[in-house]
């Protein structure tokens, strides 16, 4: 007697690793400039805080940068013109959400509060800007001091990590 799921092997086989290569980052190997969709990002990366968002002075294998009040990196955009965000496109703010703010942003330990300001995006939220740079956050950085987008070019220019300066970090 035949078994009507023996052909089911082969099949179900090449269905887990299809899913098993499409699972993996994106940035596992060395970025393209416009990398293809990856799972989205958790909305709390890409939602304002309750109140001013808070941006400090931490530290990384970079030397001492800019986070946020939970030490997330923050990083500029070299594309951006002045204030206005260039990373618009649902690809680029998938993976460099954002750095939003639900009131006046707020310096902490070792931020210059009078380089400190926000600037409208086209989707009307306010994003945190630093020396005049929009803020953002990279998709795989995970913890505290983590800088895996550092000097990644993609989506029009490289992004870099910001020092208390609000230069950046090369």
């Amino acid at each position: 007697m035949k078994r009507p799921f023996a052909l089911l092997g082969p099949a179900v086989a090449a269905v887990l690793a299809t899913a098993a290569c499409a699972s993996s980052s994106p940035y596992a190997a060395a970025p393209s400039a416009q990398p293809s969709p990856a799972p989205s990002a958790s909305p709390a990366a890409v939602s304002p805080a309750a109140t001013g968002t808070e941006i400090q002075v931490g530290s990384s294998r970079l030397g001492q940068i800019l986070v946020d009040s939970k030490g997330r990196t923050v990083y500029l955009f070299v594309a951006d013109s002045g204030a206005t965000s260039s990373c618009n496109s649902a690809a680029c703010v998938q993976y460099w959400p954002p750095v939003l703010t639900a009131g006046a942003p707020s310096a902490g330990a070792g931020a210059n509060p009078a380089l400190l300001g926000t600037t409208q995006r086209k989707d009307g939220t306010a994003q945190v800007t630093y020396a005049g740079h929009p803020l953002y956050y990279f998709i795989t950085d995970k913890k505290a001091g983590d800088v895996t987008g550092q000097g990644i070019n993609g989506f029009g220019g490289p992004w870099y990590v910001v020092s208390p300066s609000g230069r950046q970090i090369q």
